[in-house]
């Protein structure tokens, strides 16, 4: 073999070995997910919960008339503040009128017979103390005597009892309150019990809450409390709890509690929604885990969450299965299956897989969108 035969072998060679070469490739990359985490702790002695409502008036009045009758004027209009004592509104008098008349009149004939009654029964004593009456006939006058001053008596009830329903033919308002609402207009029959004018009183409102049967044990009157109210700005006012149901309120398994305003009440008005955050102190704060909401996943296995586990430059997302409690804003209790100083993903957890490689996200780091 001559040179120019061996230098072309040569050429042959190498090209099937940068040609291998060339097909092997670089090694793939694999795609990091980013994903933001916390690491597990303790909640502490006190848990901060989340209460909604709405605020209601510190005395909230339905009046109505306590006698049958047609309303003849009505003295108020809505959003009208009214004193103690003032007159609202007054259904027709006259029918009442003319019961106390009669009633009247029914006192001053008992009257005049038992003063007839008692004349009599003088003078029977006279002729009985000189024998010239028997003591049958004193009986019977002292008996007429006494009947005649019971129908007195019965009569003068008779009178306060229409003097009453005289009285109440005027609508009057118990306290400084203002008109909520009016149900009656005038010219309308209304019937004793039927609401008229609703009335909202007292110089603060009141927020009014539900709290689960889990928690009621551990709501006291007294506890301090804030009251958020988003028809306001989300603006934060300074509560205290003032009374604590004994009771659910209807077909319900929540309690009712009011918290009161401490101060800056004025421009809240009854009916607007609220939430309250109250500190709760927990039963045992040594075992107790709360974790955000977004870190909890659940599908037909139950709850779930993602276990993040370091290798080297990044970490591997566990899948781990977990017991849950109450949850609320502030996030959801675990009871089983976390430990303290685990870090767990919070944000795409029903994105990730188990096994899956993911990396870090800080504060202030963003995942960037794929081109």
């Amino acid at each position: 073999m001559n040179n120019k035969q061996l230098s072309l072998g040569c050429i042959a060679v190498l090209s099937l070995i940068v040609g291998a070469c060339d097909r092997s490739g670089p090694e793939p990359i694999v795609e990091l997910r980013p994903v933001r985490s916390i690491i597990v702790t303790v909640s502490g002695a006190e848990s901060v919960y989340f209460f909604s409502g709405s605020t209601q008036a510190e005395l909230d009045s339905t009046l109505s008339f306590r006698v049958a009758g047609n309303i003849t004027e009505n003295l108020v209009d809505v959003g009208q503040e009214v004193d103690a004592g003032q007159l609202l509104s007054r259904i027709d008098p006259k029918d009442y009128q003319v019961q106390r008349q009669e009633a009247m009149a029914g006192l001053a004939q008992a009257n005049a017979e038992l003063r007839n009654a008692e004349a009599r029964y003088e003078r029977t004593r006279g002729l009985y103390e000189n024998r010239n009456a028997s003591k049958a006939d004193l009986d019977a006058a002292r008996a007429a005597s006494e009947s005649a001053g019971a129908q007195v008596r019965a009569a003068n009830q008779q009178l306060e009892a229409t003097q009453l329903q005289l009285s109440y033919t005027r609508l009057l308002a118990p306290e400084l309150c203002s008109v909520a609402e009016i149900f009656a207009i005038e010219n309308e029959n209304v019937s004793p019990g039927q609401p008229v004018i609703r009335l909202t009183c007292g110089s603060c409102a009141e927020a009014a809450v539900s709290v689960s049967e889990t928690l009621i044990g551990n709501i006291s009157n007294g506890m301090n409390a804030e009251i958020v109210i988003a028809a306001l700005d989300n603006q934060v006012f300074a509560g205290v709890v003032k009374e604590v149901g004994v009771a659910p309120s209807g077909a319900s398994s929540a309690y009712p509690v009011t918290v009161s305003f401490v101060e800056n009440c004025d421009q809240v008005r009854a009916g607007m929604a609220v939430d309250v955050r109250i500190a709760v102190a927990t039963a045992n704060p040594d075992t107790n885990i709360r974790v955000p909401l977004v870190a909890v996943g659940e599908d037909r296995e139950g709850h779930y969450v993602f276990s993040l586990v370091e290798a080297g430059d990044h970490y591997v997302a566990s899948r781990r299965s977990v017991r849950t409690g109450d949850f609320d804003r502030s996030g959801m209790e675990i009871i089983d299956g976390l430990a303290v100083g685990e870090r767990i993903a919070t944000a795409g957890v029903r994105r990730l897989v188990d096994g899956q490689q993911v990396r870090l996200l800080t504060n202030d780091q963003e995942p960037q969108q794929q081109r």
